[in-house]
């Protein structure tokens, strides 16, 4: 029913009037799919799902916390200047959290967008005073989503400022990784080694994950390998889950080798 009206409608009214109408429809709509995230995100009119693949990867991460009462922070509202454009992806997630508390930040002021559960700050991604504000404010967060300027620098920037304020249990998400590969973006398509792009930071976190089983004696851990716990990429995203990451080598201590017998299967 809901496809056949947005139909029937989309070559007849202006883009004031179906930004208006489908906050209308999509009030009435989305009780009836409050489980499908995808769906959700159509309603809402996120490209998160029309444009991008993103709604079945983050059903499956963050479904957990469908029904607690949780803090997440989307970096980005949309809209760019405009005022009274953007926030659909916020309202997707309100829905889809109905105990939760939803906040986001942006360079441009978005505060007519806010609604119940629904928080916006302005300010810049990589302002760490700005950042640790509203951390100071609101408390740590059970999920961050970077959708912010897609700017390399600011996604690896982002990620060091926050994710030390994700609580243990919680899930960074970045979103259109594939700037990774523009240059105009501070990407790069011709050394795919390039070590200031978000992709080669994330891949560099993996290393993390095994701190245990490094050799050199003179290696001292850092906050990302104690703290990150597992790393998931998809096409264009990535998701990054925290907690303590302690489990030791069954052949290295203190990062010497026990022996020099490999393992048994």
């Amino acid at each position: 029913m809901y496809h056949r009206i947005k139909s029937y409608l989309k070559d007849r009214l202006s883009n004031q009037q179906r930004n208006k109408l489908r906050k209308t429809v999509a009030k009435l709509f989305a009780p009836f799919y409050s489980d499908n995230l995808t769906i959700l995100a159509d309603l809402f009119g996120t490209d998160k799902t029309n444009g991008h693949w993103y709604t079945p990867h983050y059903m499956t991460h963050l479904s957990r916390f469908k029904n607690k009462q949780i803090n997440l922070l989307e970096i980005g509202v949309g809209g760019e200047e405009r005022p009274l454009v953007g926030g659909h992806s916020l309202r997707m997630w309100k829905s889809y959290f109905p105990e939760g508390k939803i906040y986001s930040i942006d360079i441009y002021d978005k505060s007519a967008l806010q609604e119940d559960r629904i928080k916006i700050y302005r300010g810049s991604q990589v302002d760490k005073p700005f950042l640790e504000g509203i951390i100071a404010e609101v408390g740590a967060f059970d999920v961050i989503i970077d959708d912010g300027s897609h700017h390399n620098e600011h996604i690896i920037e982002s990620f060091k400022i926050l994710f030390p304020h994700l609580k243990d249990g919680g899930v960074y998400v970045v979103e259109d990784i594939q700037t990774s590969y523009w240059e105009d973006h501070g990407g790069d398509s011709l050394n795919l080694n390039n070590p200031n792009t978000a992709m080669n930071f994330f891949k560099g976190l993996t290393d993390c994950l095994n701190h245990q089983e490094i050799t050199h004696e003179q290696y001292q851990e850092t906050y990302f390998d104690k703290k990150i716990i597992s790393i998931h990429f998809y096409h264009n995203m990535v998701f990054i889950y925290k907690g303590d990451n302690n489990e030791p080598s069954n052949r290295v201590r203190n990062h010497q080798r026990l022996n020099s017998k490999a393992s048994s299967s």
